[in-house]
């Protein structure tokens, strides 16, 4: 299979006669990535300066600027609307009988044929409920009665193995999407248990709490181990597991600990320790880093609570800010090829594009960059670094919002160059631009979600530690 094969990626209905009988979920593509970083570093073409270290030009994010609360009211008001349109994506995308929400729709919200639901975006969407319910989005008895029903058909009729569930169903009725070969999912299984636990500190409802304990209760995480020490991707009916683990920094950290946390079937403790975590450098900065995209650096980070913790290895939040200075220096350097890129216009992760759906960013540089900005890219790392991500987002609603923002919020991609805009908007890019956005303004996800003994037990078996933080990877 050849790199640019890995790097493809078509999730929408309308292109399921070109798919090929074999169907490349997003984690095979992205192990693809990890798996052949040489190759990506070697055949870069014009961008392939980029990939390799240079002396130290930019010193890394001070300290005093890194997760900040937001409290400028311009700020707060461009969140509110961010936040308020993403949620009425999740309130009209997700099946009120499933709770199953839409993998993407049309951003203008009209009439969708396609449904394919997406396990990781009904996590967002849980997660949405509690905001939307906590900021007067939706009344909270209206809320509580679309969690209670989404429970309900996790824990009775959403098909499972060991208790993960596929990543991709049939949002209506919560089968297999058998088109897609969809694989049962530890990532997106993790996610949904994130949103589950939030729902259930949140309401603090009798049936939702005894639900959502059940459905994590259930969850074999020691089944993902294969008598092994790192935990797989999943597993297909066709063929077992598939072939590849969780054994290198991503976003897995959430899988994790929530098996590290379990009180049925812990992971042991070990299990943090077996994955790597490899150092990257760019212009002259140290983080740990991926092949993946920039979303590895945020995914965990919308329910779990990494501020002013590290265990032996790392401080996760400050690399995540870390991760996302050097993406943005990253796109700076790409001005020359993108003369549109600037301090206030920049972001690149996995995200639609004028030639369909592509796992691309970097540095390294991963897949073949033509211009396209992602908004989610600063969206998802607002909780992050608010000083640098915040221009973007209100400089792609002031100056592209005619076309770049949508019903729904930000549509999921736009090429200014190629006078090109997505139609559509994805699940877990508006959800993690949704969760991060709270999170920048008031904590409030990270709060209610660590307020769970299992995810206090989860990061305490994993040995991640209070301390006074500060930078520490240069």
């Amino acid at each position: 299979m050849t790199l640019r094969a890995l790097l493809r990626l078509i999730s929408d209905e309308p292109n399921l006669s070109a798919m090929t009988s074999r169907l490349l979920t997003r984690r095979e593509a992205l192990f693809g990535i990890g798996a052949f970083g040489a190759v990506c570093a070697a055949s870069l073409g014009p961008f392939a300066h980029l990939a390799s270290a240079r002396p130290p030009i930019h010193p890394p994010p001070s300290p005093k600027l890194i997760g900040l609360l937001v409290d400028s009211r311009d700020d707060i008001r461009l969140l509110d609307e961010i936040e308020r349109a993403s949620f009425v994506f999740f309130w009209e995308q997700m099946d009120p009988r499933t709770g199953i929400v839409r993998d993407r729709c049309f951003a203008s919200g009209a009439d969708d044929p396609r449904v394919v639901g997406s396990i990781g975006a009904s996590a967002f969407g849980l997660t949405a409920m509690c905001i939307g319910a906590m900021r007067g989005y939706v009344a909270e008895d209206a809320a509580r009665d679309r969690v209670r029903a989404a429970l309900r058909f996790y824990w009775t009729k959403l098909q499972h193995q060991h208790g993960f569930f596929y990543h991709f169903v049939n949002f209506r009725t919560g089968d297999r999407y058998e088109q897609f070969k969809s694989e049962i999912s530890s990532i997106d299984t993790a996610l949904l248990v994130c949103g589950i636990l939030t729902c259930r500190e949140y309401f603090k409802d009798d049936e939702i709490s005894d639900l959502a304990t059940k459905i994590y209760n259930r969850v074999d995480w020691q089944w993902l181990l294969q008598n092994g020490r790192v935990a797989s991707h999943g597993w297909v009916p066709e063929t077992g597991f598939i072939p590849f683990t969780w054994s290198s920094y991503s976003e897995m950290m959430a899988i994790y600990l929530l098996g590290l946390g379990s009180p049925t079937h812990p992971f042991p403790s070990e299990t943090w320790d077996a994955w790597n975590r490899p150092t990257f450098q760019y212009e002259g900065i140290k983080y740990v880093g991926t092949f993946a995209p920039l979303f590895a650096h945020q995914f965990s980070h919308a329910w779990f609570d990494f501020r002013d913790r590290r265990d032996k290895y790392c401080d996760y939040f400050t690399n995540s800010a870390v991760a996302t200075d050097v993406h943005r220096l990253f796109c700076l350097n790409l001005r020359k090829e993108f003369p549109d890129f600037s301090e206030d216009l920049w972001g690149v992760t996995a995200s639609d594009s004028p030639k369909g759906y592509e796992i691309w960013g970097g540095p390294p540089v991963v897949g073949h960059l033509d211009g396209t900005i992602a908004p989610c890219a600063a969206g998802g790392s607002v909780a992050f670094l608010p000083h640098a991500t915040l221009p973007v987002l209100h400089n792609i609603k002031s100056r592209y919002g005619a076309r770049a923002w949508s019903r729904y919020g930000f549509v999921d991609a736009f090429n200014p160059l190629q006078n090109w805009y997505d139609e559509d908007v994805i699940g877990i890019d508006t959800g993690i631009t949704l969760l991060m956005a709270e999170n920048a303004r008031s904590r409030f996800v990270w709060n209610t979600f660590m307020k769970n003994s299992e995810a206090q037990r989860g990061m305490d078996r994993a040995l991640l530690q209070q301390y006074r933080a500060e930078y520490v990877m240069s």
